[in-house]
């Protein structure tokens, strides 16, 4: 039995020996004391672990540093003019802030992140993060979104952005295009200097994981050499509560991810108290991340400590910092010295010996490690070259450092303005040549500090600039250097057009179809990028095992239990099919990653997320928002689609609303295709408009296509001579003309729903003299987006003839009622409702779903064929053209308010 790393049942073969060596501790236990026999043991297990016993390792060390004072290297800047640029930056982020809140303006910020953290980003600034222009590519920089100001700061004293734009920080709107800076790093807001969106708590760590892992992706396929490239992510102590901060971090170890580096900065808040009063964050974290298998490096104290760890020779102070808590060392940083003298050292006499050669206002200013320049670039310096591993840097800080007003109080997250009173005593902290009359004029003429710039030809600007041009340029900073792709012409679409036959087809099939055939094509076939959370067997591409192969960058090191089948699992390093498991979010950081290669690596790669539709925006809606926010590109197919064609899973798999959420979402260009047809020419817009020419700038658009496909044979028809292109890619076109006489209806349909209104038509037809028109509806949302685009633009342009929704011009003319279904709830198809011009009602599949047969599904929900008979007849009987009593007699003789009444009603192709 193994408890806590250590044997406890396991077989004593010498239990004398064993005794000796027992008695032999309590002896040292009792003459030395416990601090001396814990350091023996730690001494003994490292001994052991040199020596390959094989004793588990520790989950935490001391609350120490790890790197000891005598192994820290030399540090290669100028320390005192690095220190004075940090002063420079420190005073522009908290003025930029406090200035968005000036009387008649207060439109919020942070100040107190960026104090916390700004010596962990500017040591990589100065030395570690190379630039856009850098041998290699540069790095990737994941920038903690309420640390921006921070980086605007130094992007002012760069050159990159003006005062002016400082002063209209929060300000996107009101001042013209780009003339203001957005909150956070926002790549759509800010597409030539932001690169990744950070701000969603948690995706920063899941997404820069992925990141790096797709940088070796892209490598070990032979597209682009990335072996000098790195991504740094910076993130918080509290942020990492998120699930999805700790979630992936085994795929970091896993994949031996040591071009990933993350920064923590544990500053012990989060935003209305202490991240975790009673007990330690930094030793908690470490665990984590020691157990998953990453490189830890904890900065925890300044180099004031040392001199006093140093004179530890009973382990005591060590084993105070061990058994102090977050909360007091919270307390500690807001208290003077006294009070630190008293309640940390004061207990015991030996840590009060220590320290009485120090003066209260020593102790006072002992300092974390987080803010001491050299013990962060030790950390940095150790994490860059460390082999094998990832590697974590926990940093120590306080919030809001340096202004005395915010400096580790619990509210100081919320403090987004400073007095003048406050400014002046951050001035002469920082010691900043501002005067108190220039302070004042400043607060007179704008309402706020005056900005400080040391000017272009000082020498801590000519330093900052010579460390960027030595790194490779400014960051972060985005660069679009992909060339539109030559894509496949009409041939590889040939097979979607001639329909089915005889055999009935899944819309599904006819995606994997087009994508098997598309990653033939000799221009962008390698440049695709298959992802499944585990699902690939279930969508029937399994067959691509063994051509593209699942990326392993471990190739394949053991025999598949499957080896002797054609279709059998294989693994390569040059895989191309990325295989998620069972991460729905780890599927979509891929798909971020590589729909934004082209911005991030100069390369355009297509990513093929396929995933149970109902496990997408319901489940990872944020990491699709952080997808457009990235501007990334690519085909995301919610496959299985609908609230009743995934029969016998149930209620947590029937999807009846994701085109609800898909359109919430400005990026998301949704289809719903009905036929194998409108597949291929819905998936080559795709391809033209994010790969080809399109955009406003000819380099493509930075849209997201999601397409809903289903699981359920269908009958697939040829395409038709007279096929309506324009009508498929803008949301609609007419299948059917009905010919004989009668009352008329027109039934409007999308996806699988299509089959339900081909066979109202006949049935109204045969048995009750009414001609139905069919529509397929290929997309609910694209429809709406248009005739909501219209009606902005005829409210600015009301001297120009009025634009007609496409809809509302597609539909006019047609004659009778418009009844519209989909497998969706009716809010989908209802998107359109005011701009149908005719009569409009719908049928949707409303409320939760549940295991059963297709058949007793749709009668449960009543949008099956039956049901849009009689609907139709209602519509008719409203509006006078037909006997009201002709409606009650189709529902009582088709039953549509009885699933029983299709119990016998047989299904094909129930599985998923």
């Amino acid at each position: 039995m193994i408890h806590e790393g250590l044997p406890t049942q396991l077989p004593d073969i010498d239990p004398d020996e064993t005794q000796d060596w027992l008695d032999s501790f309590d002896s040292m236990l009792d003459e030395r004391g416990r601090e001396r026999a814990r350091y023996v043991m730690l001494r003994l297990l490292e001994r052991a672990r040199e020596k390959q016993v094989g004793v588990p390792a520790l989950r935490s060390t001391d609350y120490i540093n790890t790197i000891p004072p005598e192994r820290e290297p030399w540090f290669p800047g100028d320390y005192e003019v690095e220190q004075r640029i940090r002063a420079f930056l420190r005073w522009n982020a908290a003025v930029m802030v406090s200035s968005a809140n000036r009387k008649g303006l207060e439109v919020g910020g942070h100040i107190a992140t960026y104090q916390s953290s700004a010596s962990l980003y500017e040591v990589g600034f100065n030395h570690f993060f190379r630039g856009k222009d850098a041998p290699g590519g540069g790095d990737q920089l994941y920038i903690q979104g309420h640390a921006a100001p921070g980086i605007y700061a130094r992007a002012f004293l760069e050159g990159r952005l003006s005062e002016q734009q400082l002063y209209r920080f929060r300000q996107e709107v009101q001042h013209g295009p780009h003339a203001g800076l957005s909150s956070y790093p926002h790549p759509r807001l800010m597409p030539e200097f932001w690169e990744f969106p950070t701000v969603s708590m948690g995706l920063t760590a899941i997404n820069s994981i992925y990141q790096a892992r797709f940088n070796r992706y892209l490598h070990n396929r032979g597209i682009k050499d990335t072996s000098e490239q790195r991504v740094f992510a910076f993130l918080g102590d509290g942020e990492m509560a998120e699930p999805e901060s700790l979630g992936a971090i085994r795929v970091a170890a896993r994949e031996e991810l040591d071009n990933l580096t993350w920064v923590v900065n544990c500053n012990l808040q989060q935003l209305d108290g202490p991240v975790t009063g009673n007990g330690k964050i930094i030793q908690e974290l470490e665990a984590n991340f020691r157990g998953a298998g990453w490189n830890v490096i904890k900065v925890i104290w300044g180099q004031g400590w040392d001199a006093l760890l140093a004179r530890d020779v009973d382990g005591v102070l060590v084993n105070k910092m061990n058994t102090t808590p977050d909360g007091a060392f919270q307390t500690y940083s807001v208290e003077d010295g006294a009070y630190v003298r008293e309640n940390f050292f004061g207990p015991d006499p030996r840590l009060r010996r220590m320290a009485e050669h120090m003066s209260d206002s020593q102790i006072q200013k002992l300092p974390r490690g987080g803010h001491d320049y050299r013990k962060v670039y030790a950390a940095f310096d150790s994490a860059t070259k460390h082999v094998g591993q990832p590697t974590v840097i926990l940093a120590k800080t306080i919030k809001g450092w340096t202004i005395d007003s915010l400096e580790g109080k619990n509210a100081t997250h919320q403090m987004k303005k400073l007095t003048p009173e406050d400014l002046k005593r951050f001035r002469d902290r920082l010691k900043l040549p501002i005067s108190d009359r220039d302070l004042e004029r400043s607060y007179e003429e704008t309402g706020s500090a005056p900005f400080f710039h040391p000017g272009e030809k000082s020498p801590e600007i000519e330093y900052m600039m010579q460390r960027r041009e030595a790194l490779g340029g400014s960051v972060p900073r985005r660069v679009v250097r992909a060339k539109a792709l030559k894509l496949p012409g009409d041939a590889v679409y040939s097979e979607l057009t001639k329909g089915g036959g005889k055999h009935a087809v899944a819309t599904t099939m006819a995606v994997v179809r087009l994508l098997k055939d598309w990653m033939k094509d000799p221009e962008i076939g390698q440049r695709l990028v298959p992802i499944a959370p585990d699902e690939y067997r279930t969508f029937g591409m399994d067959s691509m095992f063994p051509s593209a192969k699942v990326y392993n960058p471990g190739g394949q090191q053991y025999e598949s239990v499957d080896r002797k089948l054609l279709l059998k699992y294989t693994e390569s390093e040059k895989g191309q099919m990325l295989h998620e498991g069972i991460s729905e979010a780890g599927a979509m950081a891929s798909a971020t990653a590589a729909g934004s290669a082209y911005s991030t690596h100069g390369e355009h790669m297509i990513p093929f997320y396929i995933f149970y539709s109902m496990f997408g925006f319901q489940r990872t809606g944020d990491s699709i928002w952080a997808m457009a926010d990235q501007l990334a590109r690519g085909f995301l197919i919610g496959a299985t689609a609908g609230r009743t064609t995934l029969t016998g899973e149930g209620l947590q798999h029937a999807d009846g609303h994701s085109p609800l959420l898909a359109a919430t979402n400005p990026a998301i260009v949704h289809y719903d295709p009905a036929f194998s047809y409108e597949v291929g020419h819905i998936m080559r817009s795709g391809l033209e408009r994010m790969y080809g020419e399109g955009g406003s700038d000819g380099t493509g658009e930075n849209v997201i296509f999601y397409v809903t496909v289903y699981n359920e044979p269908v009958e697939q028809p040829a395409q038709p001579d007279d096929v309506d292109v324009e009508g498929i890619l803008r949301g609609v076109h007419r299948v059917s003309v009905a010919e004989g006489e009668g009352p008329r209806v027109q039934l409007l349909a999308s996806g699988v729903g299509f089959p339900w209104v081909k066979k109202a038509a006949r049935l109204l037809a045969e048995e009750w003299g009414v001609q139905a028109d069919t529509w397929s509806v290929t997309s609910w949302n694209e429809l709406a987006r248009d005739a909501v685009a219209a009606e902005d633009h005829n409210l600015l342009h009301a001297d120009d003839a009025p634009r007609v929704p496409y809809v509302t011009s597609k539909l006019d003319g047609s004659g009778g009622p418009f009844v519209a279904v989909s497998d969706y709830m009716a809010a989908v198809p209802l998107q359109i409702a005011r701009w149908v011009p005719g009569d409009y009602c719908v049928l949707g599949a409303d409320g939760f779903g549940f295991a059963d047969t297709r058949p007793a599904a749709r009668r449960f929900f009543k949008i099956d064929a039956e049901s849009v008979v009689v609907r139709a007849l209602q519509a008719l009987a409203d509006a006078g053209e037909i006997d009201p009593a002709l409606v009650a007699k189709a529902a009582r003789q088709y039953r549509i308010d009885d699933p029983m009444a299709v119990a016998d009603v047989k299904q094909e192709g129930a599985g998923a």
